[in-house]
This record gives structure tokens, sequence and C-alpha cells, in this order.
């Protein structure tokens, strides 16, 4: 798993026009935090592969940005192998997949990423975070799903940041948390993201890795949102070591 630094800021390059995708990929695709502790990379989903195929992916990676395919694969356990093998061979550095699809597809992922000899992390969609409900079901229903990912082999889940610090009390800091639903404090909400946390407080709780679309692509200077968010992770991820620092002296005392 050294392919990926964490944490790490995903801007989703969620448009239909390659072209502006790739000028804004240019911008925020290699930034980082002022100390160096945080790093970007960009997510190609399902507008962007539709509408410019797997090219953008491939040459995204040759640059030597890190890139999250977010195709969402749930499908028979052959058709995923397959479409598996087919990212890692553009050389996407995260995939993800729908725990929906059960053990046997799960495990046939993880053969792929193997069989091709490829470093991508593999990580299992829990609970939409466009998903509205009670917070304590919504969290017991993630944390099952995320040990049912640990136990298929996958290398961690994708949840809201809300969710975050249940998973590592279950399964440990080694199993990763990616993050969407992130936004910017003081954000008046008005869209489709239902549970969301700021970059500070997922990073707090545990989130390895965030995805953030529209408060960076919609910015009018999207590179100094970006900076803005890889920021408020760095203080994030402060108050974590600082908090696991002070568990560490408690225990020890």
């Amino acid at each position: 798993m050294g392919l990926v630094l964490t944490p790490r800021l995903f801007t989703a390059l969620d448009m239909p026009d390659a072209g502006a995708a790739l000028a804004l990929a240019e911008k925020v695709g290699t930034l980082r935090s002022p100390s160096g502790s945080v790093g970007s990379g960009l997510k190609i989903g399902s507008e962007l592969f539709t509408a410019a195929g797997p090219e953008p992916v491939r040459l995204q990676a040759a640059k030597g940005c890190t890139v999250f395919v977010d195709l969402k694969f749930h499908d028979i356990p052959n058709t995923v192998y397959k479409a598996v093998r087919a990212c890692c061979a553009l050389g996407a550095g995260l995939l993800s997949l729908h725990l929906a699809g059960g053990e046997a597809m799960c495990r046939a992922a993880v053969a792929a990423r193997n069989a091709a000899g490829a470093a991508a992390l593999l990580l299992g969609v829990s609970v939409l975070t466009s998903t509205e409900g009670d917070a304590a079901e919504i969290t017991k229903q993630v944390c099952r799903l995320a040990r049912a990912a640990e136990k298929w082999g996958m290398d961690g889940v994708i949840c809201s940041g809300r969710e975050a610090a249940a998973v590592k009390h279950e399964l440990g800091d080694d199993f990763l948390c990616l993050c969407p639903g992130i936004r910017f404090a003081g954000s008046t909400g008005g869209d489709d993201q239902a549970r969301v946390c700021t970059p500070r407080e997922a990073v707090a709780a545990g989130a390895d890795f965030l995805v953030m679309g529209r408060p960076i692509t919609g910015a009018a200077d999207p590179a100094a949102a970006a900076a803005a968010a890889l920021l408020d992770m760095e203080t994030g991820l402060r108050c974590r070591n600082g908090n696991r620092g002070n568990s560490d002296e408690s225990n020890a005392g």
C-alpha cells in the first residue's frame, strides 16, 4: 500500500468535457499542504469516464497523479475481475466497488488486482453520503459492511466522515476510510449530500482520503479552494495525531 500517501485529497473531475477536466487537473492534481503531510489526487467517476473513456485515467496516471477510478463496480465476479484488471492496466491508484455485490465479487476484484501485480487500493462503497436517516443505525450498517469488506480482502471502505471514527475503532488504522460529502465550514448546503463533514473534521475522525467535487470545481479559483481544503486537512491531522499521543500517554500511565 505504499503507492498512496495518506491523507490525500481527491478532486472529483465530475464533468462531461475532457478538455475542461484536464485543465482543472493541471491546477489541482499535484498540490500539497504547506507541510507536505497531505497530498492530492484526482477522482474520475462515471460522468467523465462515460464521456471521455479511459484515456484521462491513463494520461493522469502517466503524469504521476494518483487517480481514484470511482466506477463503483457491481456485477458478476467474472465481469468485475476483468474490469479491475483493465483499470489496473490504466494505472489507477484506487478503485471503488459496491459491497452489495457480495463476497465472491469482492474476492474476484482482489484476485484481479493481485494477478495484475498492481498496488491499487480496493475500496468498498458502504452507505452513500446522500442517504439520510438515524445516525446510529447508519453507523451500525457502515461498520457491518466494513467488517465484511475487511474479511473479503478489501483495503478499506467508502463512508461519510461521520462514520470514520467508528470504522477505525472497530477495524484499526490500517483499514482505510475514503470519505466523500466534504464541505467547507459555513457551507449553506443545498445539494444532494446529506451526511457532510469539513475536511478538518473528517481527517481528525480518522479519514485517510477525502473527495471534494463542487466546493472545488465550482469555486472561482479551484486551486485556491483545493489549497484551503489541504490546509484544513493538515489541521485535522494534527488534531488526530495529538489525540493519539494523549491516548498513548494515558495508556502508558
